[in-house]
């Protein structure tokens, strides 16, 4: 095995292990750890700067396939999902996913950074500043107005290779609904996501040069099942620490450091 591969699957299970945790104890998608970890994986390793975003973002995708199925079956045994709205929902979400997959196989680098750059500063200020029991909406959006939010929920996570638990979940717990039913459903907005978008992301970047080895299109398959892997033996790790923890000022830090990563990325993307 080449030394540049030993650092390449090295890297890959740091950022697994590191997700998985992370996912655990905050209850947030382990994609907006895995993307920027993989970016600085593919950075290290000199992949083609035009490339290396999209493949953090196409990977990031794949291993929320299983995930995001592993955690809606659990949460519909115990009740929690509501499948009137991920019915209406979904179809909605997965036309912005693959809309989402088309723009990022056309976007640049800078684009796909300021894009993740922006939207995790939502996360972080969603993260460190909201309340469960804040209330916008008096009930979830209908008609036209759902399938515009939906479509925009499926496009963003796509383009940042995350699941729909980050938007998806803080709107309907603003819409009134239970955090936990909140949770539950929007791991359903994260099927509905992430096995069309990493479809996607497979189709756009099919015969480019430059990938990162073994890649299909802008998914590459070692990160694939070492991440797929990792994250599911550290997350049960992280979700029991979190109870043994104080979690309003560990989910303010979290967030602290998830703001320092956007800005760093978008100090990337301007570089």
């Amino acid at each position: 095995m080449s030394g540049e591969l030993l650092v390449f699957l090295v890297g890959l299970c740091a950022a697994g292990l590191f997700a998985g945790f992370i996912g655990g104890l905050f209850g947030v998608g382990g994609g907006v750890v895995v993307v920027p970890a993989l970016y600085a994986v593919f950075s290290f390793m000199d992949v083609d700067p035009s490339v290396r975003m999209h493949v953090a973002v196409g990977t990031s995708l794949s291993t929320i396939v299983a995930t995001s199925w592993r955690s809606l079956s659990a949460h519909r045994k115990a009740g929690a999902v509501d499948m009137d709205i991920l019915k209406s929902w979904a179809p909605w979400i997965t036309l912005g996913a693959l809309a989402g997959a088309v723009l990022a196989g056309f976007a640049n680098t800078t684009a796909l950074l300021m894009v993740f750059g922006a939207g995790l500063l939502l996360v972080a200020l969603q993260l460190g500043l909201t309340r469960p029991e804040w209330r916008l909406l008096s009930d979830m959006p209908k008609g036209g107005l759902r399938g515009l939010i939906a479509g925009m929920i499926g496009l963003l996570s796509s383009m940042m290779g995350i699941g729909g638990g980050a938007f998806g979940a803080t709107l309907m717990t603003l819409a009134g609904r239970p955090i936990h039913q909140a949770v539950a459903t929007a791991s359903g907005f994260g099927a509905a996501i992430a096995l069309p978008a990493a479809l996607g992301y497979v189709a756009m970047g099919w015969g480019r040069a430059d990938l990162p080895p073994y890649s299909l299109g802008f998914v590459n398959a070692p990160g694939f099942l070492l991440l797929a892997s990792l994250t599911a033996i550290t997350a049960p790790i992280g979700a029991r620490l979190a109870h043994k923890l104080p979690q309003r000022t560990l989910k303010r830090a979290f967030a602290i450091f998830l703001a320092v990563v956007a800005i760093n990325m978008l100090r990337e993307a301007f570089s």
